[in-house]
């Protein structure tokens, strides 16, 4: 979770974790408000100069209101600036046709002002946790039923949750949570968005994760520069497995370890590590400018470029185009998810005007 990918001011690289930091979560870290902040101060010292020297002869309130609606202005175009994007979370038909993917036409799920993003099919296939902002300084963690099409709240906190993820046993679901303080940790909720817990209490700040097996996490952690750790819940104990880390982590297809994205030079190479054995494997590098991956099967990797969809399998040369969504009104693609069943494939995206 970051500030604004959560998550997500626009800044395509190694920084913005969609919540690697609640900057790309639609808040503004707090050393970056006292920056803001300080920077609103001397810029009213400098109008207030600036106003003395065009203006001498204003009467007081005249004087006064030039100088607060110039201030104004420029609070205003600072917060902007802080503010995450408009996405939306769209559903369509996922098939195959010849060993290629086939979709189908996507549907606006959320289609409300504000962040939508990081959607999570349950097991069932039947529905998708995501995260939304829905009206409120902060972001919570909601439900889409696929066959209903209704959307539910589950939680309903002061704090900020993103990326909610099924844990393992299904009684449960994890999430980045924005503390009061600010702190960013794995926490824990009941199904019914109930019964709040932190996961991992001294790791932190976290940005992403995903669940190895029901007793080891992969998380991203922000840094200079941001890690990939691994952490055993029974005893609370972490170690650092790479560094230079994309905000991408996925289980493998077949369940025999997890993918992480690291820099490789000028590319975002897909890496491949196994458990408990820890070996680590490239599998290819990500198109260019592009942060996210979603696999298809084993060796069968999806992503996205602007408004078109992307496949490679392993042992293929290059990314192949298989759907441009342009004309469905799907601009800035980024995260994806692909339903066990197969049947379903969310597209997280900002909806051209």
């Amino acid at each position: 979770m970051l500030t604004t990918d959560l998550t997500e001011t626009r800044t395509r690289n190694y920084t913005d974790s969609s919540h690697a930091s609640q900057a790309f979560q639609g808040g503004v870290p707090k050393k970056q408000r006292r920056l803001r902040l300080a920077s609103v101060a001397l810029r009213v010292v400098s109008v207030n100069s600036v106003v003395k020297r065009v203006f001498p002869y204003l009467d007081i309130d005249m004087y006064r209101k030039i100088v607060v609606v110039a201030v104004l202005a420029f609070a205003h175009g600072l917060s902007a600036q802080g503010a995450p994007p408009p996405t939306d979370i769209f559903l369509a038909p996922l098939s195959m046709k010849d060993g290629v993917p086939v979709v189908g036409t996507p549907v606006n799920i959320t289609h409300q002002p504000g962040y939508d993003n990081q959607p999570w099919f349950a097991p069932d296939s039947r529905s998708m946790l995501f995260t939304s902002a829905r009206g409120e300084t902060q972001t919570d963690i909601y439900r889409f039923d696929v066959a209903s099409r209704a959307t539910t709240r589950v939680t309903q906190t002061p704090e900020s949750e993103y990326s909610a993820t099924g844990m393992p046993g299904g009684q449960r679901f994890s999430v980045i949570r924005v503390e009061a303080d600010e702190t960013q940790r794995l926490w824990s909720f009941a199904n019914d968005g109930s019964d709040p817990k932190v996961v991992i209490e001294a790791l932190k700040p976290v940005g992403y994760h995903v669940w190895i097996d029901a007793n080891n996490v992969a998380t991203f952690v922000l840094g200079s520069p941001n890690a990939l750790a691994h952490t055993d819940v029974r005893t609370g104990k972490s170690d650092t497995l790479s560094r230079d880390i994309g905000r991408s982590l996925t289980l493998l297809p077949d369940k025999s370890g997890f993918a992480f994205v690291r820099r490789v030079d000028s590319t975002s190479m897909i890496t491949a590590m196994t458990w408990p054995g820890r070996q680590t494997s490239d599998v290819f590098a990500l198109p260019p400018r592009s942060q996210d991956l979603v696999w298809l099967g084993p060796g069968y990797v999806l992503s996205a470029s602007g408004s078109t969809l992307l496949s490679r399998r392993t042992g293929a040369s290059s990314w192949a185009p298989f759907a441009d969504l342009a004309a469905a009104g799907l601009t800035d693609i980024t995260r994806m998810a692909v339903s066990p069943d197969g049947k379903w494939l969310a597209i997280v995206a900002i909806p051209k005007p």
